[in-house]
């Protein structure tokens, strides 16, 4: 299954920002997020996100 960026949004929406990548995953293992998800979020650059436009940015450099 491929995850969209949309669906990544949807997923980690409520997140407190800036965040860093390493806090993303912790997120998502901690709520159940797929492999597919997991893989997405272990690919974001080291760098705190500072704003959840930021980080629909770096999404959707990665497609």
């Amino acid at each position: 299954m491929t995850v969209t960026g949309v669906q990544l949004q949807e997923y980690l929406a409520g997140l407190d920002y800036p965040i860093s990548r390493e806090d993303l995953v912790r997120w998502g293992q901690e709520n159940g997020a797929s492999t597919a998800m997991l893989q997405m979020l272990r690919t974001l650059p080291a760098e705190q996100i500072e704003s959840p436009e930021e980080l629909n940015a770096v999404l959707s450099s990665l497609s």
